[in-house]
């Protein structure tokens, strides 16, 4: 296998040696995320899976969260002779999948980069939750990926119509795909949409099936799975980093951990998407700046009246309209506070370095 080969078998195009053609001058190497660690990065290239760290300079100029490596990412790599391997620059994503952070002061997580396809895995027991699909549908859309709604276990339900139903009112023109980790059904739909070229992301919450479902694409048991438990039929959480991993007729899978749940850290430009019917009754308000919650003019509420769209569904869409102000606001005074923080830093290295007259 020459390198060209190897960085092919991870997603490498035409346009991302264009992307890297400056960086290579450096003598950096291309290469691409599979593994994050503590401080710590796995990246895999033509010269083998390397443990990278970033330069100090790259951890100097790095605002956020969001700007250091995610599982996915390409990014120029620098090989010393001792084999230790500096990651310099990452390559401009093309599609991501994102959240906000646990804790007060949270930043953007990056959950996977330059993702293809996004499987949205839920279970049709006690996991199967149409406002978490929701979010899900969201984030997907707003990262720019093609998502694609999982529902697995379907050996416990035997059909997938109904819940399929409720999906799709959700996102008309979403992909929904019914499968069976356990007994193998409409596995092929999945194998279909992977193949050379194609970075898939799994995502859902704990034990719904992903690292089953990897290993059913795959051929072989590559991720660690536990036995259900037989109180609740839930797989226990075993996926504990996100991790890439080749499929050997083509194509990347990206596994992640389970999510107890999805904070919203952007989303308006897809809410249209996922919300198309409110967003189309939304264009006959009276007023442009209308909120749907009983200014005069609302067609939106005119059209809950009317019976054509669901009062459920309304509240839900203001819900998330007014978590993604918040979050919009919180973003804006983090950027700010940066800004501030650097503005000190570089006055106190002028004051330090300033010429004594």
């Amino acid at each position: 296998m020459t390198p060209t080969d190897d960085l092919t078998s991870l997603g490498w195009t035409a346009e991302l040696a264009e992307a890297f053609a400056r960086l290579g001058e450096s003598g950096w190497l291309p290469g691409r995320v599979t593994l994050e660690h503590q401080h710590l990065y796995t990246v895999a290239g033509a010269g083998g899976d390397r443990l990278a760290r970033v330069s100090g300079r790259f951890r100097h100029r790095a605002r956020f969260k969001r700007d250091f490596p995610a599982v996915g990412d390409w990014v120029a790599v620098e090989v010393a002779r001792d084999g230790s391997a500096t990651i310099h620059a990452v390559l401009p994503r093309r599609s991501h999948f994102s959240r906000r952070g646990a804790g007060q002061d949270a930043d953007e997580q990056i959950v996977a980069a330059n993702v293809d396809v996004v499987f949205l895995v839920s279970g049709l027991d006690r996991d199967f939750n149409l406002r978490r699909i929701e979010r899900y549908l969201l984030t997907a859309r707003e990262g720019g990926a093609l998502p694609v709604v999982v529902l697995n276990k379907i050996d416990l339900v035997g059909g997938v119509s109904e819940p399929a139903a409720q999906v799709r009112a959700l996102d008309p023109d979403v992909a929904i795909i019914g499968v069976s980790a356990l007994t193998g059904a409409g596995l092929e739909h999945l194998a279909a949409l992977v193949g050379p070229g194609v970075t898939a992301a799994f995502l859902g919450s704990s034990g719904v099936g992903k690292s089953t479902l990897i290993n059913a694409l795959l051929g072989e048991a590559v991720q660690r799975t536990q036995e259900v438990r037989l109180a609740d039929q839930r797989g226990r959480h075993t996926t504990t980093n996100r991790e890439l991993i080749r499929v050997p007729a083509g194509g990347v899978l990206i596994d992640t951990p389970g999510m107890r749940e999805l904070q919203l850290w952007e989303g308006s430009a897809a809410i249209g998407s996922v919300f198309e019917e409110i967003e189309r009754a939304a264009a006959g308000c009276r007023f442009r700046d209308c909120r749907h919650g009983g200014e005069p003019g609302c067609a939106v509420v005119a059209a809950v009246e009317a019976g054509e769209i669901s009062v459920a569904r309304l509240e839900q869409y203001r819900r998330l309209q007014r978590e993604l102000v918040h979050v919009a606001a919180e973003r804006d005074e983090r950027a700010a506070a940066e800004e501030r923080r650097r503005a000190r830093v570089a006055g106190r290295a002028y004051r330090a370095h300033k010429p004594k007259r």
